[in-house]
């Protein structure tokens, strides 16, 4: 059986990318399945008239509690296959978040059905996937930069959230102790 001859890609003068074709085939075969995990989670079905795509996770949302966590493995098996395609942390954290949003809000009960249908978690990490694998070494590192740009900003909104909760129910255990002790 002949061995078959790497392919390669120069991409500076001191550097050169090489893969053989079955390696390749392989990173194909495992897009292609990503790709198809998350059509059926975010886009299988359409509403006709409307126009409006959305998936299982959607469906299984309107199961209480069960649902959520279900897509949500679901939505994990797609970061872990991304993990084995060497795309940076902060992209991983960023497919992370967009995870995170999804179960935390797709948890509301009909309200997060319904955002479930806008916000299609797996569709976006698959997408940024795409692009990291795209990218070339130059636009990877600017991706790189929106996207720790990008969870910064996100760490940045849950750690205000979280304080303005404490202060809110700081202010309403004061308020109901001034109340109780007034009586």
């Amino acid at each position: 059986m002949p061995t078959r001859e790497p392919e390669s890609m120069r991409i500076s003068d001191r550097e050169t990318l090489e893969w053989s074709s079955e390696d390749s085939q392989r990173e194909q075969k495992s897009r292609d399945d990503l790709e198809r995990v998350a059509h059926w989670l975010d886009t299988v079905f359409e509403i006709p008239v409307l126009g409006w795509r959305f998936g299982i996770d959607a469906v299984l949302g309107l199961i209480p509690g069960v649902g959520d966590t279900a897509s949500t493995l679901a939505s994990i098996y797609v970061l872990q296959a991304a993990t084995k395609f060497g795309i940076s942390r902060f992209t991983l954290a960023r497919m992370t978040l967009n995870i995170v949003v999804d179960l935390i809000v797709g948890s509301i009960p009909l309200l997060g059905d319904f955002f479930d249908v806008y916000w299609k978690a797996n569709r976006r990490n698959v997408e940024l996937l795409r692009r990291h694998l795209a990218a070339s070494p130059a636009a990877q590192r600017k991706l790189n930069r929106a996207d720790t740009t990008f969870v910064v900003g996100m760490i940045a909104v849950i750690v205000l959230v979280f304080v303005a909760s404490i202060a809110t129910a700081l202010y309403i255990l004061n308020s109901l102790l001034k109340m109780i002790a007034g009586t």
